[in-house]
């Protein structure tokens, strides 16, 4: 055998070895990581439900509501406090996002939202609507979703809505705002007259 041979011979060594051991390691403690990431979410959702517990049930809507002025169908994002976009209400069921149904009558909101809590808003706890981009945990472009403001309690809610069609949005919030508007006007004038 010549030199060079037994040099290149010599040089020529196996693939190494793949550490399995490692990367199971490495992916088990990743898994573990993620598991408590989720733990730690799940634990705050709820935490964020028992600080918010003094707010009440959420009303439902009456037997005989009214001849419908407005009907929707499309998606309820969640709601927050008024002005808060980022300050989410997960209490009574309001922080799960879900399909939603609306109608508007003279009576109040009506939100069926299936595999969810239902809830009425009456129309003299309607504080009005506006048409903007965004609400905890959903941003969308500029008049993306309706914001439907509105009392409970002592507390004053913003509920974000997107319509399956978004084209009737703009009608959507000057109805409510109108319907608040009206209610608003007429209780004042009743209050003024009792004096």
């Amino acid at each position: 055998m010549t030199p060079s041979l037994i040099h290149l011979a010599e040089a020529q060594h196996s693939a190494p070895v793949t550490d399995w051991s490692g990367r199971i390691a490495w992916v088990a403690g990743l898994l573990v990581f993620v598991i408590f990431l989720y733990w730690l979410m799940r634990e705050g959702w709820k935490w964020r439900g028992k600080l918010q517990g003094d707010l009440p049930e959420l009303p439902s809507a009456p037997d005989a509501p009214g001849e419908p002025k407005l009907s929707m169908t499309g998606r309820y994002h969640g709601s927050t406090t008024a002005g808060q976009w980022l300050d989410r209400i997960v209490a009574r069921g309001l922080g799960t996002r879900s399909r939603a149904e609306l109608t508007l009558t003279d009576q109040g909101l009506a939100v069926v939202r299936p595999g969810a809590q239902d809830f009425f808003v009456p129309a003299a706890a309607l504080r009005g609507a506006r048409l903007d981009k965004g609400i905890a945990g959903k941003v969308l472009t500029e008049g993306g979703l309706l914001i439907v403001t509105w009392e409970h309690g002592d507390r004053e809610i913003d509920s974000g809505f997107r319509s399956d069609r978004a084209e009737e949005h703009p009608a959507w919030a000057a109805a409510l705002t109108a319907l608040s508007t009206a209610r608003t006007t007429t209780e004042h004038t009743e209050t003024e007259g009792a004096r």
